[in-house]
């Protein structure tokens, strides 16, 4: 099915005018976490009170919970006591920053042009917020509540780590408390560019990856630059980093690439239909071939490493004294910290080359596609984009709802936006947009998936 080219929904409930004014004016708070500075705090003081301004309802009726970070957390209980486990729908509200790209509009405008959404954060995460709220807004006014518990977790931070997130997951997993499911950012409604296979998916994240940062660090001589030893610090530490990328990690096909690549055969055509359950079934083979399909998909199957930082040295003709290199490591499923450690410093092969942990999460577990929670996303995508497929994959980047898959067996990354090519561009890059139409469909997902709810 071509992108853009879904039916209209079939569910002709009332739904409020203007979900495009409700995201441009959170667009307009430029509430980039990693900017600490008079503005940023400005902006993110201005999230409730405007929040407050737009869903009069769910903050009359929902419940906010007291907490100690940046994050906002609402409980929507029914009136009839459930004992059923509760639900988490998550999104957040920090963006990250604009500067050093080349935009053609103003980043924070948060105008509509074309029937888009222009800015920052349009599609990560504050598109899927307001689709959210609305969603939960709209069913107050019709007098619907929940056949369970559920709660909004609206996070502040999670472009800079998520540590207030991650302490509503412990308060949570510390109580007892279990959630049926949790639903959060990570994949989107979205075209593949695999041969003999069209149309848009949604793309469902079952598993993230592991982030580990690491830096590595050595000493040397100093002195002057004219009588130099065999290897400097920083000749070290560059070839500790060669030795680095020259040992990728090995390929892997996890349970969840496997049952993308299955899924996905009963909607492709010609060869690949008969292809795609052979390269599920031969999983060393196909790991092996991925890697060199792209670095999207490579990154699906191997635990990978960038090189983000080099620093040794302070001027052209002196010998530093020390030097280091910091590297950004995403941890695929099946493989941990302590492994991916171990391997980096039998492939640096020095001892005066030493591998700092600076920070570290470990894969997320991969959650079930034979479950009522799957049934119910699905037949909830499809109430917003008629005849959408979903389909399972690795979510590479990280999202909040990592510190929830430590304990919750069903995590599921899921925007209900929907993201060509020319728009996945914009995540966290130049030129940020969202269709209104994804907007629209957006809410008809999250309005479908709470109507949804079993007792």
């Amino acid at each position: 099915m071509p992108i853009a080219a879904f039916p209209a929904p079939t569910d002709t409930a009332p739904a409020r005018a203007g979900i495009e004014e409700r995201l441009g004016a959170l667009i307009r708070l430029a509430t980039v976490s990693s900017e600490p500075d008079e503005r940023a705090a400005a902006a993110f003081g201005a999230v409730p009170p405007l929040l407050r301004e737009c869903y009069p309802l769910l903050h009359e009726r929902l419940e906010l919970q007291p907490t100690g970070g940046r994050v906002l957390v609402f409980r929507w209980a029914p009136r009839a006591p459930s004992l059923a486990a509760p639900v988490v729908l998550m999104a957040h509200f920090d963006v990250v920053a604009s500067t050093g790209q080349e935009w053609s509009f103003e980043p924070f405008v948060g105008d509509v042009v074309d029937g888009r959404v222009r800015g920052r954060g349009a599609i990560d995460d504050k598109g899927a917020l307001v689709t959210l709220l609305d969603a939960v807004e709209n069913l107050l006014a019709e007098g619907f509540e929940p056949a369970r518990e559920v709660w909004l977790c609206l996070g502040g931070d999670e472009e800079v780590d998520g540590v207030a997130a991650a302490a509503v997951a412990e308060g949570f997993r510390a109580r007892g408390v279990v959630p049926w499911f949790v639903v959060d950012e990570g994949g989107a409604v979205t075209d593949l560019p695999i041969p003999g296979v069209s149309g848009a998916f949604g793309m469902v994240g079952l598993t993230e990856k592991g982030v580990l940062n690491v830096r590595l660090e050595t000493e040397g001589t100093g002195g002057h630059a004219s009588a130099p030893p065999r290897l400097t610090a920083a000749g070290r530490i560059a070839r500790a980093v060669q030795r680095v990328q020259s040992r990728p990690f090995p390929a892997r096909l996890s349970r969840t690439v496997a049952g993308l690549l299955t899924r996905l055969a009963a909607q492709a055509d010609g060869p690949a239909r008969r292809l795609l359950p052979v390269a599920a079934a031969a999983g060393p083979l196909t790991a092996r071939l991925a890697t060199l399909a792209g670095p999207e998909l490579a990154a699906m199957v191997r635990t990978t490493v960038a090189v983000t930082g080099l620093a040794g040295g302070t001027q052209a003709n002196v010998l530093p004294s020390a030097a280091s290199a910091t590297l950004n490591i995403r941890i695929a499923p099946g493989e941990t910290i302590a492994g991916v450690v171990a391997r980096l410093e039998r492939a640096i092969a020095d001892p005066d080359v030493r591998v700092h942990v600076l920070s570290g999460t470990e894969p997320s577990p991969e959650s079930p596609t034979d479950s009522e929670p799957w049934a119910l996303l699905g037949r909830a995508a499809d109430a917003a984009y008629p005849g959408l497929v979903c389909l399972p994959f690795v979510v590479t980047a990280a999202t909040d709802s990592r510190h929830w898959h430590r304990f919750a067996p069903a995590v599921y990354r899921f925007a209900p936006l929907q993201l060509p090519a020319e728009l996945r561009r914009g995540l966290h890059g130049a030129d940020e947009a969202v269709d209104v139409d994804s907007l629209v469909r957006g809410e008809r997902f999250y309005r479908a998936l709470l109507q949804g709810l079993p007792a």
